[in-house]
């Protein structure tokens, strides 16, 4: 009886020690698994939150036409319908434009053809823009030569609107003065000048000098205008 119980108590003592080695080893194992949650814990970096800063725009107001005044609107009028003549007028001086010359253009004989032209179309006038295409002419060059034969009183100027472009009709006023017909004329350079008279022996009336003179000339092609 007594052996029995001792076996008894040694199985009971046998069974605590085994129970506090599980005990033992279970929170071993706890410890473990709690270190490993910490350190994927610590491998994470926190994630910051991000705020979404709001940009609040000003509210734009409507822009406000501003009403032009009478005399406002008349001078933009002006304005639009302004030619390259009156632009080259405010820039220039009276004397640039009374004196305006041509690079190696005879200014004389130019003046001439344009007269010419003009009265071909006698009051009815020429618009500039073909005048200037027709002697080869830029728009700048006759713009300016314009002004001055206008200045010269030689020719007028018509403001119109041809489409919807603002030009000038040109109009031949005048027709000026020229020596052309005569350059060669021997009566300026006639070795007889002074004895010469209607009712005297020399005369132009049977000058020899002329005669010549006027069968060359006749032979002469006609320049076309």
């Amino acid at each position: 009886m007594v052996k029995k119980n001792d076996t008894l108590t040694d199985e009971a003592e046998k069974i605590k020690i085994d129970i506090a080695a599980l005990k033992k080893k279970k929170k071993i194992l706890d410890s473990s698994s709690t270190k490993k949650i910490d350190a994927k814990k610590a491998e994470k970096p926190a994630k910051k939150a991000t705020k979404k800063t709001v940009i609040n725009k000003p509210s734009e107001k409507p822009v406000k036409v501003k009403k032009l005044t009478k005399k406002e609107l008349e001078e933009a009028k002006k304005e639009s319908e302004k030619t390259l003549e009156e632009e080259l007028e405010e820039q220039l001086t009276d004397e640039e434009i009374e004196n305006f010359q041509i690079e190696k253009v005879d200014m004389e004989r130019l003046t001439n053809k344009v007269c010419d032209v003009l009265a071909e179309h006698e009051s009815e006038g020429m618009f500039q823009s073909e005048l200037w295409k027709k002697l080869k002419l830029s728009s700048r060059d006759g713009s300016r030569l314009s002004l001055k034969l206008e200045r010269m009183g030689t020719i007028t100027r018509e403001k119109l609107l041809e489409n919807n472009r603002w030009t000038y009709k040109l109009i031949l006023k005048k027709t000026p003065i020229s020596t052309q017909s005569i350059e060669n004329a021997p009566c300026l350079v006639c070795p007889v000048e002074q004895k010469c008279s209607l009712e005297g022996e020399i005369s132009p009336t049977n000058c020899q000098f002329i005669e010549d003179w006027v069968i060359t000339e006749m032979k002469k092609p006609t320049k076309s205008k």
